[in-house]
């Protein structure tokens, strides 16, 4: 038996998307983007951490939770799995941050991933160069009861 919570982010491409960040990766409601952002793969998103719902965050702070994160551009999708935290903060305004390391700060929304930007498919990575690209991020949150 398992709590499961889902939260549905769009957002967009963006002509200088590099994803070739080998911790991290992120997803931003900025629209502006330089290629010092080489951790990010999605911009203009209409949720960041502080967006997401109260039991969903509640769900992602239990010491046995896992994120399922699925970005669909097109007919391409990728998946990523990572952990949550009770040290999660989730309150930030525009970032969202998935790391494949430990580390937490209020960016974070999830640790210990299997997958960082560099580690994405380069097909998937070039469609996200298009700013005209809609990209559909889901995060499926789920812990054992």
């Amino acid at each position: 038996m398992y709590i499961e919570e889902r939260e549905i982010i769009i957002g967009y491409g963006h002509q200088n998307i590099q994803a070739t960040h080998k911790i991290t990766l992120e997803f931003t409601r900025d629209w502006h983007l330089t290629k010092r952002g080489d951790c990010i793969l999605a911009v203009a998103t209409n949720k960041a951490l502080s967006d997401l719902s109260s039991s969903f965050k509640e769900t992602m702070r239990k010491p046995n939770a896992k994120l399922t994160v699925l970005i669909n551009v097109g007919d391409l999708t990728e998946q990523i799995n990572a952990f949550g935290s009770p040290n999660l903060i989730l309150a930030h305004p525009s970032d969202m941050i998935v790391r494949k390391s430990d580390f937490i700060c209020g960016r974070t929304l999830a640790i210990r991933a299997d997958k960082a930007a560099w580690d994405l498919s380069r097909e998937l990575i070039e469609k996200l160069k298009n700013p005209q690209q809609k990209v559909n991020i889901t995060l499926i949150a789920k812990v054992s009861i």
